[in-house]
């Protein structure tokens, strides 16, 4: 689908009608679920965890026991929730789950507009209500939204060595990157392999499909023509996947970013080692905790840089909570949804840069850092809220999205190590993704 299509349905996505529940929760009541165990399955990692340590209030306030089956990334917890369809084992209550990822499930879970009230989700922002919604069901409560800028280290922009060497090389002026093309030359300056890189990126999964999405529409390109033929292997999908593959075989990102997932590049910049790193907000608070990071304190942040066509990369989605259908309790797993995207628990959140679901939370989040003397909070926020206003658009929003992922990340690999040419990986990534767009109806 073109960018246009999408920045259409943007645009045009209104209040979700309807938003009355029959046995539903009001905000701030959970209910009563005494002896109850909630077995649940969520997704981990980093900047993630933080709001797992809430869960006890919600067991304290309701009498239920939550049972946390798994806490995987999400393209592992993706593979066991598909184990568990094909295995008829769907024996627990709520799962994580994303807005790029639920049209792939059909009908496991249940639309919550008959669990949850109203006035709980009249505070969501419309637009992310109206993503999360597939085929007229609202199929999970989003918990925050994502959608990536461009981290840097100050210092080696501000040192006068690295200004004069790098305009006397490259005949610009050394600063924060406007386009990747600037990002390309600027990673390649600060590389010194294998000690420090000058920027990196996930490699593998549906990470890796989104990051060549993006790039592919800030390069003019679409990944599907208004008849739903692939058409990413378009001179503007080589040129986007040759920054990639360029980099890499300059040595400017580390060797092993064909296997490299959030985790991976989240810690490596705060390791000290990467000079720029196109991150989620989630990781801002980590970056800047001395705890944590290496470039705590010394840490910049500029909107994501323009592709060839003068777009910014945008890719965006937002990750959520769903309840199945067959759940024993789903009014207990409805509270238990309810609870962790409330307005408390996006707080939570949002004081670690986590992007929030929630209008007021956008509003007060940001007045709390201020108070605070959270200059570099009231920045990642604001830059956000612009990035998510102006460039974000989402991948397809159709069951096959993570069908063609599957069949493309593997070229965009090969690609990348060498293997094949850009063109070569993108015609057979293409023809593999016709066969699946055939196979599902679209052609």
């Amino acid at each position: 689908m073109s960018l246009n299509a999408f920045k259409t349905m943007a645009a045009s996505a209104a209040l979700i009608p309807a938003l009355l529940a029959g046995t539903a929760f009001a905000a701030g009541d959970y209910g009563s679920f005494e002896d109850y165990t909630l077995r649940v399955k969520l997704i981990g990692g980093a900047q993630y965890e933080p709001l797992y340590a809430e869960i006890s209030k919600w067991e304290e306030a309701t009498g239920a026991t939550v049972e946390i089956l798994s806490r995987k990334n999400h393209f592992e917890l993706d593979r066991e929730i598909k184990q568990d369809i094909a295995a008829g084992t769907l024996d627990w209550c709520v799962g994580s789950n994303h807005t790029s990822f639920a049209p792939q499930y059909g009908n496991i879970y249940v639309d919550l507009r008959d669990h949850v009230s109203g006035d709980v989700l009249a505070g969501f922002v419309p637009l992310v209500l109206e993503h999360s919604t597939v085929n007229d069901r609202l199929v999970q409560l989003p918990r925050h939204s994502d959608v990536s800028n461009l981290f840097y280290i100050k210092s080696l922009y501000q040192d006068a060595d690295n200004q004069s060497q790098f305009a006397a090389e490259y005949g610009y002026d050394l600063a924060p990157p406007e386009t990747w093309q600037q990002v390309s030359d600027q990673a390649k300056f600060f590389a010194n392999p294998p000690d420090f890189f000058g920027t990196q990126f996930v490699g593998k999964d549906e990470a890796i499909t989104g990051r060549f999405y993006e790039m592919l529409v800030a390069e003019g390109g679409q990944l599907f023509n208004d008849g739903w033929e692939p058409t990413f292997n378009s001179e503007a999908g080589v040129r986007a996947l040759t920054w990639f593959v360029d980099l890499y075989q300059a040595g400017a990102v580390p060797a092993g970013v064909p296997n490299y997932l959030w985790d991976d590049t989240g810690l490596g910049f705060a390791s000290g080692t990467v000079a720029m790193n196109l991150d989620w907000g989630g990781w801002s608070a980590f970056f800047n905790d001395p705890e944590n990071s290496k470039v705590a304190g010394d840490v910049g942040l500029t909107r994501a840089p323009k592709g060839s066509a003068g777009i910014r990369t945008g890719w965006s989605g937002s990750h959520t909570f769903s309840v199945t259908e067959t759940c024993d309790n789903k009014e207990a797993a409805a509270s238990f949804v309810s609870f962790l995207t409330d307005y408390d628990r996006q707080m939570v959140e949002a004081r670690k840069g986590l992007l929030p679901t929630r209008t007021q939370v956008w509003d007060d989040a940001k007045a709390e850092f201020r108070a605070d003397g959270n200059d570099f909070l009231v920045t990642v926020f604001e830059t956000y809220q612009a990035s998510m206003a102006e460039d974000a658009f989402t991948p397809p929003l159709i069951p096959e999205w993570i069908e063609v992922s599957n069949v493309l990340w593997p070229q965009l690999q090969a690609a990348m190590i060498g293997d094949k040419s850009a063109k070569e990986a993108l015609d057979e990534a293409a023809a593999d993704a016709r066969i699946v767009m055939e196979d599902a109806g679209y052609l």
